[in-house]
């Protein structure tokens, strides 16, 4: 027997493919994302093109991480700098690509995450984490300023945001709540626009996968111009984009395009915890055996019989050579619980799930500002958006468990008098309902935002300083449609089939009233297009959602006094936020009631629950509303302690910030760190400590229930497996997260010996109380299993006034844990052997020595995440790139790599004969492994005139497919979080800049 360990191998197996001509074309490529410690080295334009920012003016420089504008300061706080070239070479049809490339940045979601959910809303939404502590803990800026939330989570889609015109982006690795306010626990994320960015430029680029599919269109334009003597600046931009996403695949184990990588892996469950061998198996093709493609008898005398495309019965090929034990559990002698492995997987549904979401996006953006005086500006922007994303979250809608009578008239004959042969009246069936069309989850975000605003110098008290006021309003609309769902209760009474004057109808008078029409579920029958209007009708599931925010700032920066090792510099400021939120569901997902009445398009129906609602199959949304506000104030100061030429130069950085919530009252976050610019040529000591605070957004305080639609949860309790309906709620009663981070690092930046060279090492450190954090379905079920009755109030899964649910809420329970370190090297050589241009190297690497989660209950442990490659945090993760620049054409590679790891800590792996009891906090296994991955990435760029250049970029050039990511039940089963799941893509384009 031996415990899970974490293997951190170096690279995982690298599939070989044959060098097209695509290959051999890679000699023109272009450099992907660099980015460096931000750690300004002198300004001429070949450095600021190598990812370090441009100074704001001759004497100020703006550090994100800090509020303090200082010549000559650095702030203690590691930040890493990606400039506009990078963003430009990396050539993604969205920055969000880029951004998330970055090791620090772990389990971002994207446009290939979330493709399985009906109704999270979250569906091609591009939003950023750093160090894994999940989205939400990590505050999103467009310069400086906070952006209106496109979820009810209140996280920002960076697809929303104004691409073309973003000269640099800085990631600030460590907690700045004290300068930034709430949710700056993993870090801040700050896009910087050119404000004063003059002429005109175009982007237009296309791609493809080599599968065929997920074809890509971007087109970006900008201009800007001045007028009245500079005084006047007024900049436009337009952006407009799409992806026709990838998939869905096929019933089976059938991939989009041709795929072949897909082999339905399942941890399949023995039932068996205490005689000597593994719970859980790692095993391939998992196959189901509750439900077939055109339907299945799962339970009784006539189980195992299946019923093919014409509706004929034949015996239904079970994996693992399972025998149906004929009883009224529905056993399968040979097969696991729920599962067998092999046999006949034409039913099975995990394949039939989009692998990315197609998404377009139209942007608009506009900045006007005016020089009030040589050192006022005033300024106002507008930023209007929309994305619009489609995804089909898996085929057909599979159902288990239903009980068929024996008189049904669609069943064949000889079903009918096998009935009567075993003196049965009725069975139990399952299919995939491939009969039903696919549903389509249909995703449009709008966003308004406006923001005003004055900034300048002015001399107070003998010394100039800084000013900065804005207010910003911006409203989000989201509307989530969803198509082909059917009604639960309706579905039910169409398949309850009767014969009545010859005729086969519904088999209730009052369903036939409100139009029922019978549908036939033995075989592939297409249903009438009136029986379909009935089941899934026109208007399906919506979600109308309105959330807005308010934000007021004012703060100033300055140098006070001087003392003897140089200036005192001071940040101060005071700031209002307000946030609300409105959402409004249909009435058979939310109920009915006055914000959500029956009308023409939803009306009443006696089958159907009209006071809870949830109806639907899938995408069951509720009503709710709700608001808070915030007050904060905060100071900064940075005091300088020494400066010598024998012992170098040191400061001191310090911050407070009081913040009232009107939901939690009074918080308070800290920092304090400094620098030492060593006497060693290079060298700079920084280390920083911080208390930062996350309050509950809306979502977690005042949620309208959202609902996912779960089938074959398991139940631990009859040992089978039951479809749910999983409702997430909200919590009002929330305390703010509370968070202590450490960070302590070296840096050597461009040594007088080797002015080309920079390196850096940072240690981190951060623990978070009072975690918002809620359990899983299946962990509330099972500490309820285990004897913990805190949480059987939560759930019902032999429901018979309604579907099967677990409601999922959240608690200040939990607590987070994760240690690490930062390393980055980067080396510029100029003229290279010679040769015109520069050559330069740069690498990226994040390690995460753990990521301990503590649930918080009684009877569970904490598990360490850090090596689990079904989560978002591997071992280590790292990104290098290689490139050589001319005034002509340039050239780059780029390697993105993270280690092997384990599917979970925390399972026991062992062999039959050797195991220890299973237990629920540490169940054993058979295989615990993932291996990592390693994926190469070229491109190119010819400058065909000095503004007119042309390119192109191959993505995962190796087309290394995914490794599985198994769970206990039919998905997709893979971790887009971490592997690619498109294979090879390519692209070209062209940009002018005038």
């Amino acid at each position: 027997m031996t415990m899970a360990i974490r293997d951190p191998r170096i690279f995982g197996r690298m599939d070989g493919i044959a060098i097209s001509l695509i290959a051999l074309a890679a000699v023109l490529a272009c450099a992907p994302v660099s980015a460096q410690t931000a750690t300004p080295p002198p300004a001429p334009v070949s450095d600021q093109a190598a990812g370090t920012p441009a100074p704001a003016s001759v004497s100020d420089i703006v550090v994100t991480g800090t509020r303090i504008t200082s010549s000559g300061f650095n702030a203690p706080t590691p930040t890493t700098v990606i400039g506009e070239e990078q963003i430009l070479k990396n050539a993604q049809p969205n920055i969000f690509t880029t951004v998330a490339q970055l090791p620090s940045l772990q389990g971002s979601t994207g446009a290939s995450t979330g493709t399985f959910s009906t109704s999270s809303g979250a569906q091609g939404l591009s939003s950023f984490s750093l160090r894994g502590l999940g989205t939400i803990r990590t505050l999103t800026l467009l310069d400086g300023q906070r952006v209106v939330g496109a979820n009810v989570t209140g996280v920002p889609d960076i697809s929303q945001f104004p691409q073309l015109l973003i000269k640099r982006v800085d990631i600030v690795t460590g907690g700045a709540s004290a300068s930034y306010g709430s949710d700056a626990v993993g870090g801040v994320i700050n896009f910087i626009t050119d404000t004063k960015f003059t002429g005109f430029k175009a982007n237009v680029q296309t791609g493809v996968t080599t599968y065929g599919d997920d074809g890509q269109l971007l087109v970006q334009a900008a201009v800007g111009k001045s007028f009245a003597n500079d005084k006047l600046h007024v900049i436009l931009s337009g952006e407009y984009a799409k992806e026709q996403g990838v998939g869905p695949g096929n019933f089976g184990e059938d991939l989009a395009g041709s795929r072949d990588w897909y082999r339905a892996t399942t941890l399949v469950d023995t039932g068996i915890r205490n005689n000597g061998s593994p719970q859980f198996l790692y095993r391939d093709h998992g196959q189901a055996y509750q439900y077939t493609k055109y339907g299945l008898i799962s339970a009784g005398p006539l189980q195992g019989t299946a019923f093919d495309a014409n509706g004929q019965p034949f015996a239904f090929q079970y994996g693992s050579n399972g025998v149906p034990a004929k009883n009224a559990a529905g056993t399968v002698t040979g097969c696991y619980v729920g599962f067998c492995v092999g046999g006949d997987q034409s039913g099975h549904v995990g394949s039939g799930t989009s692998l990315q979401s197609a998404i377009q996006r139209l942007n608009g953006y506009t900045r006007i500002s005016y020089d009030v005086a040589p050192d006022m500006e005033v300024y106002m922007t507008a930023n209007v958006a929309q994305v619009k994303t489609h995804n089909q979250p898996n085929p057909g809608a599979s159902k288990t468990g239903l009980t068929i009578q024996c008189a049904n008239p669609y069943l064949p004959a000889s079903i009918s008098a096998a009935c009567a042969a075993n003196g049965i009246t009725t069975f139990q069936y399952g299919l995939s309902n491939a009969i039903l069309p696919n549903i389509q989850v249909n995703t449009d975000r709008r966003q308004y935002r406006f923001v005003g605003g004055l900034k300048g110098k002015a001399d107070l008290i003998g010394t100039s300083w800084t000013y900065d006021a804005s207010y910003e309003h911006g409203t989000n609309i989201t509307d989530i449609n969803v198509d082909n769902v059917s009604l639960t209760g309706r579905y039910n009474q169409a398949i309850n089939a009767t014969r009545i004057n010859g005729q086969i109808v519904c088999a209730d008078a009052v369903a036939r009233a409100a139009g029922c029409q019978p549908i036939n579920i033995f075989g592939g029958a297409t249903p009438s297009a009136g029986a379909l209007a009935y089941i899934t009708p026109e208007a399906g599931p919506f979600q109308h959602t309105k959330q807005t925010q308010d934000a007021a700032a004012g703060s100033i920066s300055g140098e006070p006094i001087t003392l003897w090792a140089g200036p005192v510099a001071l940040a101060a400021g005071i700031e209002w936020r307000r946030e609300f939120y409105r959402v409004n569901a249909d009435p058979y997902g939310a109920g009915v009631s006055s914000i959500s009445p029956n009308s023409a398009l939803y009306p009443s129906d006696p089958n159907l629950n009209s006071t809870v609602g949830s109806n639907w199959y899938a995408g069951n949304y509720k009503n709710g509303t709700g608001r808070y506000t915030v007050l904060e104030s905060f100071l900064e100061l940075n005091l300088p302690i020494l400066n010598s030429e024998t012992l170098g130069r040191a400061n001191i950085n310090g911050a407070g910030r009081a913040t009232r919530y009107s939901t939690s009252g009074v918080v308070y976050a800290w920092k304090v760190g400094g620098t030492w610019e060593t006497p060693l040529d290079g060298f700079r000591l920084r280390a920083v400590t911080s208390r930062d605070v996350r309050a509950p957004n809306l979502s977690e305080l005042f949620a309208a229930p959202t609902t996912t639609t779960v089938p074959n949860f398991t139940d631990p309790f009859r040992n089978t497996q039951v479809l749910i309906i999983q409702n997430t709620i909200g919590n009002s009663a929330l305390r703010p997260e509370i968070a202590r981070s450490t960070e302590a690092g070296i840096v050597l930046s461009r040594p007088k010996w080797l002015p080309g060279l920079s390196l850096s090492f940072d240690y981190y450190d951060i623990k978070v109380n009072d975690v918002v954090s809620s359990l899983s379905a299946a962990q509330i079920v099972n500490l309820c299993f285990q004897g913990n009755t805190d949480t059987c109030s939560a759930f019902n899964l032999q429901n018979t006034a309604g579907p099967n649910f677990v409601n999922v809420q959240s608690f200040n329970l939990a607590s987070i844990k994760t240690k690490g370190f930062d390393i980055e090297g980067s080396y510029q050589w100029r003229q290279p052997l010679g040769m015109d241009g520069t050559f330069s190297v740069r690498a990226l690497a994040t390690h995460v020595i753990k990521f301990v989660t503590d649930p918080g209950l009684p009877g569970t442990i904490p598990v360490d995440t850090a090596g689990a490659n079904s989560g978002a945090t591997p071992d280590w993760k790292w990104l290098a790139t290689e490139s050589y620049d001319n005034d002509r054409f340039s050239i780059t590679l780029q390697q993105r790599w993270f280690s092997e790891g384990v599917i979970g800590h925390q399972y026991v792996v062992c062999q039959a004969g050797n195991c220890p009891a299973s237990t629920a906090n540490n169940p054993t296994i058979d295989y615990n492994r993932m291996k990592g991955a390693f994926y190469f990435d070229v491109g190119g760029a010819l400058n065909v005139t000095k503004q007119v250049s042309m390119f192109f970029k191959v993505d995962n050039l190796f087309d290394h497919d995914p490794e599985p990511s198994p769970q206990t039940n039919t998905g997709l089963d893979v971790n887009p979080a971490l592997y690619d799941t498109l294979g090879r893509f390519y692209r070209i384009g062209v940009r002018a800049r005038f």
